[in-house]
């Protein structure tokens, strides 16, 4: 039915120049409908609109060669792939028409331009193929551009060596993970990211929500949607959407237990310019500690301090009622004071006393640096001066501590080699020292070091790892009920590798009753601290005489691997044995894909042997 009106309107002129191939294809068809007689025109007439778009675009391409002077003799340009330091192309001489181009001839602006248009991780790529685009990609123009594409509100660049770059790198790795320990879907998951953070340098879960603390200083609220589980408990599923709570904070702290339940109030050390005094002009900035409630984010107390005092950490210890504010100045002396929690609500004003700590006033030549705290306990790192006879050796320890982690009733510490000492109650192996006999004294755990986080909770510990690929391992031991560590819910009494994806960058972590949190933000200005440890000092491992060369067993390998051989002899069945294999191979430093193929093998021999039934191997294995 559609061919009769073709037919009745007799033969088409030809096809308008704007209109595209379609409607000259439908042409065509329509000619040869009527008569046989007019195929040579359409043909003669396609080749003569052939012939003037090919002069068409040899003209442009003339003028183009002609205005950029990158080619003049023949009509083929073709671009050098390959760095003009390291060589000509292989067999680039016969290939294709003309003389190569070097990408050196393009202004250098023009590079700049389009690789800043490449993922960040295209950029980094690239950059590790030659001299000349390790140089370019390195450029702070390039890192401008992907700065201002990845945070389009950021105006100032950050501090440090290659600003631009710190902080698009900040912006491209920034991220809060988490993994919910209840329920049947168990997987990592990913919370909204705040496009005005500048990156992310501390967080804190609460009761209800999570508390994020940039580079710059903006504490971020991030509010999260709230479902109820079969239990009848309030459990969160995701961060959804996020407000500024405040800025110019420097730090923050909550209720130090573990439960998340306390954490009612959030403390935050932050910078404010007050007004000048009565006949001056201008203000000053002060330093000032404000609690807003963690439910609403609403700011029910604020108290401000002299304009000569300038602190950079707060922690908290004590009960509700007595809760001592610990502020650690810049430098290094404590001062504290006491604050009612249950009376903060109430809208009075009235003055608090803010003392100088015992450690600071009867030690005043002591420097703290750094300081963690539990509801009973601190924990205070100061100033390594071995030349200093009269500084306190609270706990023994044979090397400066560059960070530690305070739980309910044991702590980690990890010196300035990497290793990773323990102490404390061990009832339910969180030591993981492979029993569970408590600790007076800090215990080095061998198998471990140069950890990434360090992490005590109530009754067990977390430690965050690099393998030699680079690749994240999340590592735990003590009480797994709950399913505190995935993977394990009868626990360990030694650190084994959770069943959790850890993201590339990920730098700190937390646990609560309900969920497992990671951070990740990778700044570049962070090296790695460790140091490598002397021959001399690994423990148990005998001096180099004089005339002796290399060093016996520099890392302790030998002993490790003897203290593990002993505790297989020690098993009484070849099914224990079996198990305690197991074990060993998650203690090991190996890569996760080494682990991975151990682990099966293991199961297959098991299998095998008939040591357990048929089918898939078990969570526990």
């Amino acid at each position: 039915m559609g061919e009769g009106p073709r037919r009745q309107r007799g033969p088409r002129g030809p096809p308008s120049p704007g209109r595209g191939h379609g409607v000259g294809k439908a042409a065509g068809t329509g000619a040869r409908e009527l008569s046989t007689g007019g195929q040579g025109a359409q043909r003669d007439e396609g080749r003569s609109r052939a012939g003037v778009v090919r002069m068409v675009r040899r003209s442009q391409r003339r003028k183009l060669q002609k205005f950029t002077g990158l080619c003049g003799q023949e009509e083929g340009l073709r671009v050098k792939r390959s760095c003009p330091s390291c060589g000509p192309e292989p067999g680039g001489e016969d290939k294709g028409r003309g003389n190569p181009i070097s990408v050196q001839l393009f202004p250098p602006e023009l590079v700049e331009h389009i690789i800043s248009f490449l993922p960040v991780r295209d950029v980094v790529a690239l950059g590790q193929t030659c001299h000349y685009f390790r140089e370019v990609c390195d450029t702070e123009g390039v890192w401008r551009r992907i700065c201002h594409r990845l945070s389009p509100r950021l105006r100032e660049q950050g501090s440090g060596v290659r600003p631009w770059k710190r902080a698009a790198i900040l912006n491209y790795t920034k991220g809060l993970y988490f993994q919910a320990f209840g329920g049947r879907r168990r997987c990592l998951s990913k919370s909204v990211a705040p496009l005005l953070a500048h990156g992310y340098r501390r967080f804190l879960p609460t009761k209800d929500h999570v508390f994020i603390l940039d580079y710059v200083g903006t504490l971020f609220f991030l509010k999260n949607a709230l479902v109820s589980s079969t239990l009848g408990q309030i459990q969160w599923k995701r961060a959804c959407r996020y407000v500024v709570l405040c800025r110019g904070a420097k730090d923050f702290a909550s209720d130090p237990r573990c439960d998340t339940v306390y954490r009612k109030y959030l403390y935050v050390l932050a910078t404010r310019e007050q007004p000048g005094v009565a006949g001056t002009t201008g203000s000053r900035a002060c330093d000032c500690v404000e609690v807003y409630l963690q439910s609403s984010g609403q700011r029910v107390f604020k108290m401000t301090f002299h304009h000569s005092m300038s602190f950079k950490q707060i922690v908290l210890v004590g009960q509700e009622t007595q809760r001592a504010l610990l502020l650690l100045t810049e430098e290094g002396k404590i001062y504290s004071l006491v604050v009612n929690e249950t009376q903060l609500d109430q809208p009075r004003s009235y003055t608090v006393q803010l003392a100088l700590r015992k450690v600071s006033h009867c030690l005043p030549h002591l420097r703290v640096t750094c300081m963690a705290s539990n509801q009973s306990s601190t924990v205070y790192i100061t100033a390594f001066d071995p030349l200093d006879q009269q500084m306190p050796l609270a706990l023994s320890l044979p090397a400066k501590v560059l960070f530690c982690a305070l739980g309910y009733n044991h702590l980690g510490l990890v010196d300035e080699f990497g290793r990773i000492f323990m102490q404390g109650n061990n009832r339910y192996g969180q030591l993981g020292t492979g029993d569970k006999m408590d600790r007076g004294e800090p215990t080095q755990v061998h198998y471990l070091q140069c950890p990434i986080a360090l992490w005590c909770g109530l009754n067990h510990s977390l430690v965050l790892s690099q393998g030699l690929d680079f690749s994240k391992e999340l590592l735990g031991c003590g009480c797994g009920a709950g399913g505190r560590l995935p993977g394990w819910p009868k626990g360990s009494a030694s650190f084994v590798k959770l069943h959790i994806k850890v993201p590339l960058c990920a730098c700190s972590l937390c646990s609560t009753r309900e969920c497992l949190y990671m951070l990740s933000s990778h700044d570049i200005d962070h090296h790695p601290a460790y140091r490598d440890l002397p021959a001399s000092r690994v423990v148990g491992t005998p001096e180099s005489s004089p005339g002796a060369g290399v060093p016996q067993d520099p890392s302790g390998t030998a002993r490790a691997c003897e203290e593990y051989l002993s505790q297989i002899y020690s098993c009484s069945t070849w099914q224990d044995r079996m198990e305690k294999m197991k074990e060993i191979v998650g203690w090991m430093p190996l890569m996760a894909a080494q682990k991975d193929f151990f682990w099966e093998a293991l199961d297959m021999l098991q299998m095998t042997a008939g040591g357990v039934g048929e089918g898939p191997p078990t969570p526990e294995s």
